[in-house]
């Protein structure tokens, strides 16, 4: 993953307050407080692995420090059940961790996973499959480094490090080339990038010299248009690059790609990815 060390201590250690409270109580009854255990955590479902470095972290908060990674992040792995992961220490603190580290493992390889799939299915078509800001609350730098480790591109992390002028800024701005205008004004280094829904709105923002259209729920045909379009007005990609948007999926995002938009942004990567399969199994030592 890319680097987040910072980033990971503070999210381990709200997941692990609101996990652990005042303590597992359940553990605290049953397993000796001296006992000690093997903890492996096992792949159970094909996939990409990803978040490896958040379970070592909750593992080393929870008490944890003898980690050992056996398998690479960012790789497709077929055959399962694999063992990922071992950990030895207290068995309370493997199991105070179990819980933590296997949500935030299931969830990150599951979002690189369905990245993965997105970006296998345009191979050879030279579009690039890209993230958004529909991500979890407080979780968007962990699931954007999934995108990442999954094939994808991230988009802007934030509203702070890209323009993306959309409908209601060009309502608020009082026109498009209002919008345009102020924009490149207050920030005359950034690209601009414009959201446009038919193509009489694609074509006045090519006219505004923009550096990017996202086509916003346009069908297969009118991105071919669309493209057409700019490739005689804008000089091809070298001048405005195109992306789509808009009721992606894995059954026509090749059809997409087809159509030669350069990017394709769809927002399920990161908000409607299914949880990848793990467990975590413990033997006393």
């Amino acid at each position: 993953m890319i680097e987040l060390a910072g980033e990971i201590e503070e999210l381990v250690g709200r997941a692990l307050a609101e996990d652990l409270g005042e303590g597992d109580i359940t553990s605290e009854a049953t397993v000796p407080e001296d006992a000690r255990g093997r903890a492996r955590i096992v792949q159970k479902q094909a996939g990409v692995v990803c978040g490896l470095a958040v379970v070592a972290e909750t593992m080393r908060q929870c008490g944890v420090e003898d980690v050992d990674n056996l398998v690479v992040e960012g790789q497709w792995r077929e055959d399962v059940p694999a063992e990922v992961l071992i950990a030895s220490g207290s068995a309370r603190a493997l199991l105070a961790a179990e819980r933590t580290a296997i949500n935030f493992l299931g969830h990150l390889s599951g979002v690189a996973t369905l990245t993965a799939r997105y970006a296998e299915a345009v191979v050879g078509t030279g579009t690039t499959i890209l993230d958004t800001r529909k991500t979890t609350p407080g979780l968007r730098i962990l699931e954007k480094a999934a995108v990442a480790a999954g094939g994808g591109i991230n988009h802007r992390m934030g509203l702070y490090d890209a323009i993306l002028i959309k409908e209601n800024h060009i309502a608020a701005a009082g026109g498009l080339a209002k919008a345009v205008h102020a924009a490149r004004t207050a920030q005359p280094d950034k690209a601009i990038e414009v959201e446009v829904r038919n193509l009489d709105e694609a074509a006045y923002a090519l006219g505004m010299g923009v550096d990017r259209l996202l086509l916003d729920n346009m069908s297969p045909p009118l991105l071919r248009e669309a493209v057409a379009l700019r490739d005689e007005n804008a000089g091809g990609a070298d001048g405005v690059s195109l992306e789509a948007s808009g009721g992606v999926t894995l059954e026509n995002v090749r059809e997409i790609a087809e159509t030669g938009v350069e990017f394709i942004s769809v927002g399920a990567l990161t908000h409607s990815a299914a949880t990848l399969d793990f467990s975590m199994l413990l033997e006393l030592s």
